[in-house]
């Protein structure tokens, strides 16, 4: 059943240069117990957006609309997702554990903190111990200030604090960047573990191999807008975006391949173009690529691609 419904939406900036379009026109669909990653290059729009979801945008403005559960969360006022939304049925796992941990306070204390933002009324301790659990943690680390664990264990804090409220909906952004390949598997494994349980949520991440294994469906993101989406399947083994297919043949594989990269700089966001964001570097370029391309339908999704404008 289809319970996040995403249409149109957009996020901009407002800079001493002029608005920034960091997320443009993003369309998608997330069923309940089902994963979506999103990937793309620095500054594609990745972040925003999942900050767009969950209404914690500093400084920006997000238009178009978001259903959750059928409902608009766009139009509801700020007190009213704070209390029945965010944290609740939708959480965070911010970017970079270590900036998001308080380095005076132990890791209970920040625990506790959260649950009186959110006007939890159940027993705290309860709570927090199933969160800490719930991520493979022993509960003597909420005795303990961020400084004394290691980056793994850091990043487990920060997903259990996530989880605190059990929310349906869990934004991760780039969970396993920073992290060995140990720990990152272990990240992984976790994910995997809580999909199995029934919750979704959204990975934002630059690895493309961790998305093969836990998203459904894939966004691929370039200059704040969602290029393609689909399947995971059809995503990896039929890419139809130029920028898809240069992303994936940037990743060595075993057979020992020359990895290619894209030639060339993503557009500035400050004065979004007219013109296909990708057309500077596409090897594949025509003379419509002159023009912004609408979303042409594919098996199980769309792509913003005048090569398929014939495919409609």
């Amino acid at each position: 059943m289809t319970f996040l419904i995403v249409n149109g939406l957009s996020s901009k900036y407002a800079s001493s240069n002029g608005p920034v379009y960091a997320v443009d026109d993003v369309d998608f669909e997330l069923d309940a117990g089902k994963s979506i990653g999103i990937a793309g290059e620095s500054a594609c729009g990745k972040s925003t957006l999942g900050l767009s979801l969950i209404r914690m945008l500093s400084g920006g403005k997000t238009t178009g609309e978001i259903l959750f559960d059928g409902q608009s969360l766009l139009e509801l006022d700020e007190s009213t997702f704070n209390e029945k939304y965010r944290w609740k049925k939708i959480s965070m796992v911010f970017q970079g554990a270590m900036n998001s941990l308080d380095p005076v306070f132990t890791i209970k204390e920040q625990f506790i903190e959260i649950l009186k933002q959110h006007s939890s009324d159940s027993d705290s301790n309860k709570i927090i111990s199933d969160a800490i659990h719930s991520v493979s943690l022993d509960e003597s680390v909420l005795k303990k200030y961020p400084h004394e664990l290691s980056g793994g264990m850091k990043q487990r804090v920060v997903i259990a604090m996530a989880l605190l409220l059990k929310p349906k909906f869990v934004i991760a952004d780039e969970p396993t960047t920073a992290l060995d390949v140990l720990i990152q598997a272990q990240i992984v494994t976790l994910l995997k573990n809580l999909k199995k349980d029934g919750m979704s949520f959204m990975l934002i991440t630059h690895d493309l191999a961790v998305l093969s294994e836990i998203a459904d469906s894939i966004g691929i993101m370039y200059g704040g807008q969602m290029v393609e989406f689909g399947s995971s399947e059809e995503i990896y083994k039929n890419p139809k975006h130029p920028y898809t297919q240069g992303l994936l043949e940037s990743i060595p594989t075993l057979k020992g391949n020359t990895p290619k990269y894209i030639k060339g700089i993503p557009p500035s966001l400050l004065d979004a173009p007219t013109e296909c964001r990708f057309i500077e570097r596409c090897p594949q370029a025509i003379e419509k690529c002159k023009q912004l391309p609408p979303k042409f339908k594919t098996k199980t999704g769309y792509v913003r691609c005048w090569l398929y404008e014939d495919e409609k």
